[in-house]
């Protein structure tokens, strides 16, 4: 066996990576080179004239539009038109077991397969149904289209400013390897038993780190509460109403805790507006200021941070310090408060107008402790006491100067306690995040292995008895070359017997036939009509 090493073995011809050795027996052909001996084997969708959502129906036939095109796999967004209207588009069906590919949009080619449920379907705009021949594996030409070979490939080639394209004519030229048809279905076969195994961790990872996530946020209000200690007698405590907020129902507090207003607690305060005019003064300071983007859920994100030119009482005003608690003020509505403490690691930094900042008063409560309880609890609250416009959410300094939080005892040694209490069992649960995102790492990196030892011919052993693809790939032409032939055949008897039809349906008049003779009084006339009299001019 002749192959390249990795992924060099899917090497297209003509692209900037060269010519890829591929196995012995295999071949290169155009997509386009693939499809089966139907008349419309490959056709794009409707113009949106002929199909457009106020088209749309309760039920009826499938409408198959990007919205269902995964990579590698078929989205259930349901959307139909009547059987009526379908049948007018019978050119654009698309049955089960063809290749739907998008033509628009990101990580072009995107494909699937249509599934065997689908039903009666046709395709939409931008999705291109490829019908492939018998003796071609639509599984394996789905793992080619979607490798990452093709889609560099395919990225020279893109159009379109904002929304990538691919038209009909890309994807029909795209460079696909062929193995022997035989070969073709033991890789697709292969192939979909280890990847079904390696979706079946992987979804069993996810759904263990989405459990593990709401296991930090209950962890955190525990910790944020003080019932995260084993002998924290929870209760349900007061606190007194005010009318410019929504409170719902707080969660309970662990014995000789309180609930306050973060007012009363924090200096909280709003941050900079950039004002493009002063960016050029070089009389101003330019310092580090935190965005919204900084502020994630109980994280700083601090990769990239800008510089703004702002006036040294300005600076001196919004100066970050060690311990103080950051949290935005708008975005999505879900996101609303979300951000965590600054830690001092970058010297003179200051925030922007819509982050908020709370500085702790006089130790009545400790950062993390804070921290924690708008990371979990408050959000609820944040959500509620939003006001939504059009594109965003956002929600005004007064009201989170009275978000209620959970105070614990004054007594400095059982704050400390309490944080370190939260911060050892945040660690274990911290660890096993980390475990999960190492097995989806290796889920990852495990389909890429079998999918480079797929391509290069590595994944299972090759049958020297194979047809070689090269004889695969002429059989195929010529049975297209002789199904074509037929339609035109067929074609053209279907003209010569329509002309013979209408030349049938003809009277021949002979030349030299006489006129007939006009009427005259003694010739009985059919009821309805009357003698025309000839008419003498005298001269």
């Amino acid at each position: 066996m002749s192959v390249d090493s990795g992924e060099g073995a899917l090497g297209s011809p003509g692209s900037s990576e060269g010519v890829g050795l591929l196995p012995i027996g295999w071949a290169w052909a155009d997509l386009n080179d693939l499809r089966s001996t139907d008349e419309r084997p490959v056709t794009d969708g409707p113009f949106g004239s002929n199909l457009a959502s106020r088209h749309y129906t309760e039920s009826g036939a499938r409408v198959l539009r990007l919205q269902n095109i995964g990579d590698g796999e078929f989205r259930d967004a349901r959307a139909y038109i009547s059987m009526d209207h379908f049948e007018r588009l019978t050119s654009h069906e698309a049955l089960a077991g063809d290749l739907v590919i998008a033509s628009l949009g990101d990580d072009l080619p995107r494909a699937c397969i249509v599934p065997q449920d689908a039903g009666p379907a046709i395709v939409k705009a931008d999705c291109i149904r490829f019908r492939a021949h018998a003796d071609i594996s639509t599984g394996w030409l789905l793992r080619s289209l979607i490798s990452p070979a093709t889609k560099r490939h395919a990225a020279a080639s893109l159009k379109g400013i904002g929304r990538a394209r691919l038209g009909l004519n890309g994807i029909r030229s795209l460079p696909i390897p062929v193995p022997p048809a035989a070969e073709q279905h033991r890789i697709a076969d292969a192939l979909n038993e280890r990847l079904a195994r390696l979706e079946r961790i992987e979804s069993r990872l996810l759904v263990t780190q989405r459990r593990l996530e709401k296991l930090r946020d209950f962890v955190m209000l525990a910790a944020a509460t003080g019932v995260l200690a084993w002998d924290a007698a929870p209760q349900q405590m007061p606190i007194a109403g005010s009318p410019a907020v929504k409170d719902g129902t707080l969660p309970p507090l662990a014995a000789g805790w309180r609930w306050a207003r973060l007012q009363d607690i924090a200096d909280v305060v709003g941050g900079v507006t950039k004002d493009s005019k002063n960016q050029d003064d070089p009389v101003l300071s330019e310092v580090p200021y935190l965005r919204v983007a900084n502020a994630q859920r109980a994280r700083l994100e601090l990769s990239q941070v800008a510089t703004i030119r702002v006036a040294p009482k300005t600076l001196d005003k919004l100066r970050l310090r060690d311990g103080d608690l950051l949290m935005t003020e708008g975005g999505d509505r879900d996101k609303l408060g979300r951000g965590w403490i600054w830690e001092d690691r970058i010297e003179n930094c200051i925030h922007q107008n819509h982050l908020f900042r709370a500085r702790i008063l006089e130790q009545s409560t400790r950062p993390k402790l804070l921290g924690w309880y708008v990371n979990s609890a408050a959000r609820s609250w944040f959500e509620a006491n939003g006001k939504q416009s059009v594109n965003l959410a956002s929600i005004s300094i007064s009201k989170v100067k009275l978000l209620p939080v959970p105070v614990p005892p004054t007594d400095e040694q059982a704050q400390t306690d309490f944080v370190e209490l939260g911060e050892r069992v945040l660690a274990r649960v911290d660890r096993l995040v980390n475990a999960c995102e190492t097995g989806l790492a290796h889920t990852t990196a495990l389909r890429h292995a079998l999918l480079a030892e797929a391509f290069a011919g590595r994944l299972v052993p090759q049958d020297p008895d194979d047809e070689p693809a090269e004889d695969l790939l002429k059989r195929i032409r010529a049975e297209r070359e002789a199904a074509e032939a037929e339609r035109k055949a067929a074609r053209r008897a279907a003209a010569q017997a329509k002309r013979k039809s209408q030349a049938k349906s003809k009277v021949p008049v002979p030349a030299d036939a006489s006129p007939p003779p006009a009427p005259t009084t003694d010739t009985p006339l059919p009821e309805g009509e009357q003698t025309s009299l000839p008419l003498e001019f005298n001269a």
